[in-house]
């Protein structure tokens, strides 16, 4: 995958103004999640990172839930961040809701690939290694 480039500028005021701004389109290359080593080589693939989705399961790697593993409950492109089973706490009225983690601290470590499209890739991703 090329990487995108949001605008020209080097300034950090710039790029947070355009990142912030983004369209959803756009957005979907910002929810991209290292892929473990073991599944790496398990694919035979040589991607480093893919974008996270619903089914994914994934370890947290940085924060207060470090370490915790789950299935992806739901990402959220407008945020930035993924829901995962399991990672909940409760909120003033009892009920569990939860936890926003940010993709960039997570670890996929299992793919979903019921989807045709995402398999296709791996497949592309394989062709490309060879």
């Amino acid at each position: 995958m090329q990487a995108v480039r949001l605008v020209e500028s080097a300034k950090p005021r710039r790029q947070r103004y355009v990142r912030f701004n983004a369209s959803l389109h756009i957005r979907q290359h910002f929810v991209h999640a290292h892929i473990s080593k073991q599944l790496r080589e398990k694919l035979g693939i040589k991607l480093r990172s893919i974008q996270l989705r619903k089914g994914d399961t994934v370890k947290v790697m940085a924060g207060a839930m470090k370490g915790k593993t789950g299935k992806v409950h739901a990402v959220l492109l407008r945020k930035g961040v993924a829901y995962i089973e399991g990672i909940t706490r409760k909120n003033a009225r009892g009920k569990e809701t939860f936890i926003p983690i940010s993709v960039s601290n997570l670890y996929i470590t299992d793919l979903d690939l019921s989807d045709k499209r995402r398999s296709e890739k791996i497949e592309k991703a394989k062709v490309a290694k060879a």
